[in-house]
């Protein structure tokens, strides 16, 4: 069954918050504070805060978090559920994350990863992000540089 038959995208709600923050919990070894992800929801000048939700369940498995400021975008955070990775969730979500900003004007998309988090920078690399820079010491808890990606969305 191909992963967009089951999955949708909707805003973030602060009923999803229990759901959110035990992926973010699970997901990150520093996890995000819930009153971020409150803040999040509540700024609508920028702030993007997305869930996923399988739609045979109504069950939040993931959730991406991205800024629009004019015509450039930033992921912030994205997770899925550990029982519903490496089943292109992922992929699925930040394709189609991608495709409604670029079709709205955007011209380009950064974040910044872990460079041990292999799977996170594979599937970003396949969707066409680059390496554009390293931030040092950018993570704690292990201490850790970030890579910054990013991608021409006008190619």
């Amino acid at each position: 069954m191909p992963v967009d038959s089951f999955l949708y995208l909707r805003r973030m709600e602060e009923k999803d918050l229990p759901y959110v923050y035990a992926i973010e919990s699970i997901s990150f070894p520093n996890p995000w504070h819930l009153s971020t992800f409150k803040g999040e929801i509540q700024n609508h000048e920028i702030s993007y805060p997305l869930v996923a939700v399988h739609s045979g369940e109504e069950r939040v498995i993931g959730y991406i978090i991205f800024w629009v400021i004019r015509d450039e975008v930033q992921i912030n955070n994205i997770a899925i559920h550990p029982d519903f990775r490496r089943k292109g969730i992922g992929e699925s979500l930040l394709s189609q994350v991608i495709a409604a900003v670029k079709n709205n004007g955007a011209t380009f998309i950064s974040l910044e990863v872990r460079p041990s988090n292999a799977a996170a920078f594979n599937l970003y690399h396949k969707l066409g992000f680059k390496i554009i820079g390293r931030r040092k010491d950018y993570y704690f808890n292990p201490r850790e540089d970030a890579l910054v990606l990013g991608m021409d969305l006008n190619q």
